[in-house]
């Protein structure tokens, strides 16, 4: 019997510990430092850009120091064109700018570019491209620990 409850305790003790690695080892949507890691998802075109932007303000205003990346494809990547404009006529250039100063990343779907004939020369500068814009969300989620939100 005594046998038995000194093996249980062991086991027991052993999936404890096993637990507590395997939680410090998962990502995380703070980083190093406590730094809240977010990825936004846009891919519905202007009217979601326009919301966005106003949630992207929210965040840093309400969440200083938040580690932003806006992945954007399919019609999301829109807004990032030169030249794109809401329904009141308002340009991006500047909210983009702005945004980028204070720290949030903006990626372009390479793969959207090329079904619709988008050429990277015609983004805004603050925009890098990557391959595929939904393996590089899951890549920010999985890989290093980013909370994910679409407007």
């Amino acid at each position: 019997m005594r046998r038995a409850f000194i093996r249980a305790s062991a086991a027991l003790a052993a999936i404890g510990l096993a637990a507590r690695a395997s939680a410090q080892s998962a990502p995380s949507a703070a980083g190093k430092g406590g730094r809240v890691k977010v990825v936004y998802q846009l891919s519905e075109g202007i009217d979601q850009a326009v919301r966005a932007m106003g949630n992207l303000r929210n965040h840093l205003n309400g969440a200083p120091g938040t580690k932003i990346v806006v992945v954007a494809f399919g019609y999301g990547v829109d807004f990032l064109v030169e030249g794109a404009k809401d329904a009141r006529g308002n340009g991006f250039e500047s909210p983009v700018g702005a945004l980028a100063a204070d720290g949030v990343e903006f990626r372009v779907c390479r793969n959207t570019l090329t079904a619709r004939k988008i050429s990277e020369s015609q983004l805004l500068m603050e925009a890098k491209v990557v391959q595929a814009g939904v393996v590089e969300i899951a890549r920010l989620q999985a890989e290093e620990g980013y909370a994910y939100i679409k407007p």
